[in-house]
């Protein structure tokens, strides 16, 4: 069965309410209300399979402080990227680079593409989402879409292996899921492991109360809210059949739970 290390990648600070709809919303009986910024994780996975070692993401850059838009840094607060360089935190975690035979990309987001640079020219599959890819590119090179894509990040000499379906086997018991909503090509994973099965939601749920309250992010992460409700449900259909353990996006208290258990 497929083992999972999870690679803690630094932290992003930013308000809660990028990421609970109306978290700090006036009202008249509080008409300014205190903003809350705290601390989200960055996070990798490597799986190890019988079909290979696959890496889940790549994680913010070293450089975000110069190399992100003024706005965004300053929204998401990257603040110890520069300590977090891939090759060092897989080092840490048992892993060289030459040990990955493939990348999964969740989506293609500035915090999770920033360091796809280290596969450019290797010819290692990176798997992404057909609607992820096309968006990226529109974002990137156009006026339209989203910001939070840099072309710089994913605009290389990348081997890229695209998902079409909602469903995709990528090696027994490593199942991935389109879970479009945060953005249009959304990948979440089902892992069955000796230590039971790990359901990868992904920025489908940035934090828990996303997912357990059922609390869309705020408008500015989100795609769609509509799809983002129909994968909040396709989540919640697998985590029921397979009693799984749910990972999200950048929810920190969840993510060392899960890391010390997997």
């Amino acid at each position: 069965m497929p083992e999972v290390t999870l690679i803690d990648r630094g932290r992003v600070r930013a308000d809660t309410a990028y990421v609970i709809d109306g978290y700090s919303m006036a009202s008249a009986e509080n008409p300014n209300p205190d903003h809350e910024r705290i601390d989200f994780v960055v996070w990798n996975a490597v799986v190890e399979t019988d079909a290979g070692t696959f890496l889940w993401d790549t994680g913010c850059p070293t450089d975000a402080a110069e190399y992100w838009p003024d706005p965004l840094y300053g929204a998401f607060e990257a603040y110890d990227a520069e300590e977090h360089p891939l090759e060092g935190d897989l080092a840490d975690s048992g892993y060289e680079l030459d040990d990955i035979d493939a990348v999964v990309m969740s989506h293609l987001h500035l915090d999770h593409a920033g360091q796809l640079g280290a596969f450019e020219g290797r010819d290692v599959p990176i798997y992404v989402h057909e609607e992820e890819l096309k968006f990226a590119y529109y974002s990137a090179k156009t006026d339209d879409g989203s910001i939070a894509y840099l072309a710089s990040d994913f605009d290389r000499d990348l081997n890229w292996e695209i998902v079409h379906r909602n469903t995709h086997t990528i090696a027994d018991g490593f199942e991935l899921h389109h879970l479009s909503g945060h953005t249009p090509g959304v990948l979440g994973a089902r892992i069955e492991t000796d230590d039971g099965t790990l359901l990868i939601a992904g920025d489908e749920a940035y934090v828990d109360a996303n997912y357990a309250d059922e609390v869309p992010l705020g408008p500015g992460l989100l795609w769609s809210e509509r799809a983002w409700r129909d994968s909040l449900y396709t989540l919640k259909e697998l985590e029921r059949v397979h009693d799984a353990d749910v990972l999200h996006g950048h929810d920190l208290e969840r993510f060392e739970e899960l890391a010390a258990k997997y």
